[in-house]
């Protein structure tokens, strides 16, 4: 099957570079909306079976467009969550963004052992994308295409763990509404055909202040939120 993982249209906090990642979530900036709408036209050529979103309700708004274009239901799917920040949620200080962004690093280089201040280790977040990946694949065939909308920090590093040949995926670019293709399955494998590092339709943010931390190369972020960038 083919999985195109979206990651959701922009968000109040990309803008300012804010640890949003508790539930609900703040939902989408005019540009968000805008990114959003993007996507039918973009996909167009796509022939896609299903779409699914996760339990925060930026990818909710982000899938919405699509799943109208297409007269389809945007499936919920708990686990496809954004990583949880822990005692680190909505904080925008230097040292609260470079230890999440260390600390997904060191699960995008194998370490799981590594938790996230308050929150979850390693193999806690691949466990519950595994499994959140696998129902979904359960529900479809070999030749079915399916639209996941997640998050730019969990897409990054469940990919990066999980699909060979990926190479350094913690500097990759994943802007809002940036897509990664692969194809494969659970049980054979997933290989990585495509990674879209420009927002999907070409709606793209006009401030070039906006720091969003989750969506730029770690070394980037660290970098920038450091002042050395």
């Amino acid at each position: 099957m083919r999985l195109l993982l979206i990651r959701h249209g922009q968000t109040p906090y990309n803008v300012i570079g804010a640890l949003d990642t508790g539930r609900p979530g703040a939902g989408l900036t005019p540009l968000g909306q805008a990114q959003a709408q993007a996507i039918p036209d973009a996909l167009r050529d796509d022939p896609i079976s299903a779409i699914y979103a996760s339990v925060l309700v930026r990818t909710h708004l982000t899938a919405a467009p699509l799943a109208a274009a297409r007269g389809l239901t945007v499936h919920i799917e708990e686990g496809l969550e954004e990583i949880v920040a822990g005692d680190l949620e909505l904080r925008t200080d230097k040292e609260s963004i470079t230890t999440y962004l260390e600390t997904v690093g060191a699960w995008i280089h194998g370490d799981l052992d590594v938790t996230m201040p308050g929150g979850e280790n390693g193999h806690a977040f691949v466990a519950r994308y595994d499994n959140a990946i696998a129902n979904i694949a359960a529900a479809h065939t070999a030749g079915d295409t399916v639209v996941v909308i997640s998050h730019g920090a969990a897409i990054r590093t469940w990919v990066a763990i999980r699909v060979g040949a990926v190479g350094s995926a913690d500097e990759w670019l994943l802007p809002n509404t940036g897509m990664v293709v692969l194809d494969g399955g659970v049980n054979t494998g997933w290989n990585l055909t495509r990674w879209q590092d420009k927002p999907l339709g070409g709606v793209t943010p006009p401030d070039v202040a906006a720091h969003d931390v989750t969506g730029e190369p770690v070394g980037e972020a660290i970098a920038e939120i450091s002042g050395t960038g």
